[in-house]
């Protein structure tokens, strides 16, 4: 069976990277993400105290993960072991669960507070939660 070297459907493809585009365009400057479509799958939004990370990443162990925050990049590295022990005798014909070293990157904005960094790991969801320093946070000044 010969293999093409072009996609079948080259529209879907398009389409696919015209989403990609426009969601790439659509985040916040602040907030940027190196490696988009890496493992773990990562949802961050922000709320005027802090911004949040969720990280989608079933069947690690807390203990394998190293979660680090320098001069506003974000990064969440760790390992995920294989599930399956290979047999010789046996052949694989599709593997879509990632096994291995990862690494995530996230740019965070400049009234991020690296002292009060929250991680959790709970039924494979990583939840990091960034406070954003008080001195950057908008308040409301009372006009007497």
């Amino acid at each position: 069976m010969y293999r093409s070297l072009f996609p079948r459907d080259m529209y879907a493809e398009l389409e696919q990277l015209q989403r990609d585009m426009q969601q790439a365009l659509e985040l916040s400057p602040a907030i940027r993400g190196f490696g988009r479509g890496g493992f773990p799958a990562l949802n961050v939004g922000s709320t005027g105290d802090a911004i949040h990370v969720h990280g989608f990443a079933p069947g690690l162990d807390p203990a394998t993960l190293d979660i680090s925050l320098d001069r506003g990049i974000l990064t969440v590295s760790g390992e995920r072991p294989a599930s399956v022990q290979r047999d010789a005798q046996a052949a694989v014909h599709i593997n879509e669960r990632f096994a291995g070293r990862f690494q995530r990157v996230l740019s965070l904005p400049e009234d991020a507070d690296p002292e009060a960094v929250n991680a959790r790991y709970e039924n494979g969801i990583l939840r990091i939660t960034v406070p954003r320093r008080a001195s950057a946070q908008p308040r409301r000044i009372p006009v007497q």
